[in-house]
């Protein structure tokens, strides 16, 4: 072993075992060959360890067993990857009596650094000799060279540690590429790794250690037109017999089982530097994807032509036979050729439109002028659409009288009525009844069509909304003319109005239903046109502040909000939040549901202490039990990722016209009962002088008793004004929020001031001396 990387000083304290350099060179040389032995013996089991918990438990035993003392203990400090700061062996000495001197005055301690290149790592202390001997010079000098070897073996450990550290971490990252990585050995060809995607491509064969004659054994190799690959131009024996380079060259790749994939492979020998090839490293792309594009495209251009042609070819028709001068057409016939080829000029334009739709969707541009609506009078309009046509459905429907009107753009939204009914009637048999129905669900109305057609298989309804995507099947007989892309144009107009559109289907036979949602509009009408008009859709010099800890996603909502006319507030850091609201006074809040280290709700219950601002939830992950939690802590929305610029900006436009007409409608003045004053204007509540802090939530609870004093709220009552029409059925969440509002207020059941409770009910509170300030319900 090369010499220690430090030189340990130790101290034994309680009696002068100072020795000179004469006496420490004496004893060096005169170390007892046994005692040599043990030491090394003692340094190959401390070095055959690799766990550093491992290592420091084993040089605290080594050191035990070498010095024969009753106990070591080794404290250590700073070392990466120790679960202990204080490792021990033997039994524990006992405390001292009182009185007595500690063990650290007697002769019977013996404490030496453990050091690294001037880094101290910790102290190996030994207590208690066996016998009740004293410790001398030898096991100083067995311990210093026990410390020193224990320096060597712990800073080894460390650069193990980070290579495997950092080998995991390429592991890691190799695995989680998209692409397909093979290294071969320079020599033999052998297969030395390969990461999950190539074995993913390669159909699950698992080809780690294997010659190439096996690999050829499992796979052909053939060129794109088919052509089988000679021995020594696969591109593997190119690089291996020549090292070539080889770069983006196709490859099809037949398994013995007949699972075959196209490749793109690249390959490249590596070289050590002595100039010798040691290993070629390989990626393979699996490019099927983009020849299921290129299957798309080419099946879109001949669908376009079809759908083109087919009017085109009655146009010309039409028209040939108007124009031909050998024939005579009479004023009647020429008006009805006429009429042909007005209806399929405007086919073709629905289609062209259908088409232009779909590319303003995907880029988040697609146009809506929102303005209140009613959903009955959209329906109606729809349904006598639909008849004049000359369907052959019954079109039944369900409406509400007292259903709120919607804010949405009436055209749009008609143009989904329509293809939903269109579509209903192609899969349902003639003369079977579509059912249409409007209800109302909270903050939003929803409406669905549904057809007693042929119904769905449940694997394919995820991809109902896809563009091009067709619900008949191969084995159909004959299919349903249309270009697949209304189902997608109804979800892309849906989602640019902030709602949510989808399909349910019992299974096959069983018809289909397709629901979307659309938000309530402004009850006194209070939504300026100007500001529903997606050109110009906000009031100016409005703030958002967005809180996501995605540079990606935070940028993508900042150029979002400033190109729809808001003033934008971003940040990573929810850290910042508080101090960002105090600083910049938000109109709404844009918060994401994760963060390292925390997340949106922790976030949540502290906002309602600063601003009365609307919350707008931004998630990944939609499960109902984070939603249930996002609205019951307050939030006005919750907005699944990934989202359209449209979508993002008409729920955010919603929220805070929603928000506005809540301020506008909420009385002015004061309630005062007892100490209790409520100011409705600035929102703040106050119990004998001194400020009381209540979430949203609290505050919209106590709001609404307030405003009803004298009269007892049942608890539906309450739910649905506080929580929204779509309010759980449960009271719990009730009386936890009522439970926690009498804490706040120094009220309590059995000897309240201000909440009262009516058993079996609902609550109430007192009508103060002044009748207090009413709103309409």
């Amino acid at each position: 072993m090369d010499g220690p990387l430090m030189s340990p000083v130790g101290i034994v304290t309680g009696w002068d075992c100072q020795m000179n350099e004469a006496e420490n060179t004496a004893q060096d040389n005169s170390m007892p060959a046994d005692r040599l032995s043990s030491l090394w013996q003692s340094c190959l089991r401390i070095t055959s360890k690799l766990d550093m918990d491992e290592i420091l438990q084993t040089v605290a035993d080594e050191s035990r067993r070498l010095t024969g003392a009753r106990y070591a203990s080794l404290r250590v400090q700073g070392i990466p990857g120790v679960s202990r700061e204080l490792i021990t062996s033997g039994s524990a000495p006992e405390p001292a009596a009182s009185g007595a001197e500690p063990s650290l005055q007697s002769r019977e301690v013996l404490e030496i650094p453990l050091e690294l290149q001037g880094e101290s790592l910790g102290t190996i202390r030994l207590d208690g000799k066996a016998g009740g001997a004293a410790f001398g010079a030898e096991d100083r000098q067995t311990l210093g060279m026990v410390a020193s070897h224990a320096a060597v073996v712990i800073a080894n450990a460390r650069i193990y540690r980070e290579e495997q550290r950092a080998k995991a971490n390429l592991d890691a990252l190799v695995n989680i590429s998209p692409v397909g990585v093979v290294v071969f050995d320079g020599h033999t060809a052998d297969v030395i790794s390969v990461n999950e995607e190539t074995t993913r491509i390669l159909g699950g064969v698992q080809i780690k250690g294997l010659p190439p004659e096996r690999l050829l054994e499992l796979m052909t190799f053939r060129r794109p037109d088919g052509r089988n690959f000679q021995f020594e131009d696969l591109p593997l024996v190119r690089v291996l017999k020549g090292g070539e380079t080889v770069r983006a060259e196709e490859v099809v790749v037949q398994m013995e089982n007949g699972y075959s994939v196209t490749t793109l492979v690249n390959a490249r020998p590596i070289y050590s530097d002595d100039g010798e090839m040691v290993s070629v490293i390989a990626t393979i792309q699996d490019i099927t994807p983009l020849e299921d594009l290129e299957r798309l495209r080419t099946e879109f251009l001949g669908m376009v032509s079809h759908e083109l042609r087919t009017p085109l070819t009655i146009i010309k028709g039409s028209t040939a036979t108007v124009l031909n001068s050998s024939a005579h057409v009479g004023p009647a016939e020429a008006r009805h050729f006429f009429r042909i080829i007005d209806e399929q000029a405007d086919y073709m334009r629905g289609l062209i439109n259908d088409l232009l739709d779909v590319a303003r969707i995907e880029a988040g541009t697609l146009s809506v002028v929102s303005e209140p609506t009613s959903p009955a009078d959209l329906i109606e309009q729809a349904r006598t659409g639909f008849l004049s046509s000359g369907a052959g459905n019954a079109i039944e429907t369900s409406a509400p009288p007292d259903l709120p009107r919607i804010r949405g753009d009436r055209s749009r939204l008609t143009q989904v009525l329509n293809n939903l009914l269109s579509n209903a009637s192609k899969y349902s048999p003639e003369g079977s009844a579509i059912r249409v129905t409007a209800e109302h669900q909270g903050s939003w109305v929803s409406i669905t069509v549904a057809d007693q057609g042929r119904g769905i298989p449940a694997e394919q309804l995820p991809h109902l909304f896809k563009k091009f995507s067709r619900i008949d099947g191969e084995e159909d007989p004959h299919r349903i003319g249309g270009a697949g892309l209304g189902l997608a144009i109804c979800k892309g107009i849906v989602e640019a109005h902030g709602g949510r559109m989808w399909a349910e289907s019992a299974g096959p036979g069983l018809g289909t239903s397709f629901t979307f949602t659309i938000p309530v509009a402004d009850p006194d009408e209070a939504i300026p046109h100007a500001l529903a008009d997606s050109d110009s859709p906000v009031a100016p010099l409005e703030r958002v502040l967005a809180v996501d800890d995605d540079p990606q996603v935070l940028a993508y909502i900042r150029n979002t909000l400033a190109d729809a006319g808001y003033r934008p507030v971003v940040t990573v850091n929810p850290g910042e939040v508080e101090s960002l609201i105090q600083a910049e006074r938000p109109d709404l809040i844009l918060l994401d549901l994760l963060f390292p280290g925390t997340n949106g709700f922790e976030l949540m219950q502290r906002i309602p202490e600063i601003t009365g601002a609307p919350v707008v939830f931004l998630s990944g992950q939609g499960t109902a039990q984070d939603i249930a939690r996002a609205l019951e802590m307050g939030a006005v929305d919750y907005i699944m990722k990934p989202f359209s610029p449209t979508e993002l900006v008409a729920r955010i436009q919603s929220a805070l016209a929603k928000h506005a007409w809540a301020g506008d409608s909420r009385p002015s003045g004061q309630f005062a009962l007892g100490d209790l004053i409520i100011d409705y204007g600035d929102r703040r509540v106050t119990l004998a002088d001194a400020p009381v802090r209540l979430t949203d939530t609290e505050y919209r609870l106590l709001f609404e008793l307030s405003v009803n004093a004298g009269r007892v709220l049942t608890h539906d009552h309450l739910l649905r004004r506080v929580w929204g029409a779509n309010h759980p059925a449960d009271p719990r969440p009730l009386r936890a929020f009522v439970k926690t509002l009498r804490r706040k207020l120094g009220d309590s059941p059995g000897n309240s001031k201000y909440i009262f409770t009516e058993p079996r009910v609902g609550y109430r509170m007192d009508r103060p001396p002044a009748e207090p300030p009413t709103v309409a319900a």
